[in-house]
């Protein structure tokens, strides 16, 4: 099971140098910018990964993906 931490930041902070600083931490496998005030950028991102996704050929990841996405979203419906 995957666990994440959300870090709220200031809107002057260099989120760059942030995410890269938290990478170097022991136990972080990734970091991701996700903008909650532009959730189509998201979603752009998303579509984009999947076509890389379907273009490799990495189906396993893909559908591991998908099943992150709908058991997340289920756990949010059931609280």
């Amino acid at each position: 099971m995957m666990k994440y931490l959300k870090i709220n930041i200031e809107e002057k902070a260099d989120i760059e140098v942030l995410k890269n600083t938290v990478l170097q931490l022991k136990g972080v496998s990734s970091a991701e910018i996700i903008d909650d005030e532009n959730p189509e950028s998201e979603l752009k991102k998303a579509f984009a990964k999947t076509k890389e996704q379907l273009k490799k050929g990495d189906y396993e990841t893909l559908v591991n993906d998908i099943f992150d996405i709908l058991t997340k979203n289920n756990s949010k419906n059931n609280k």
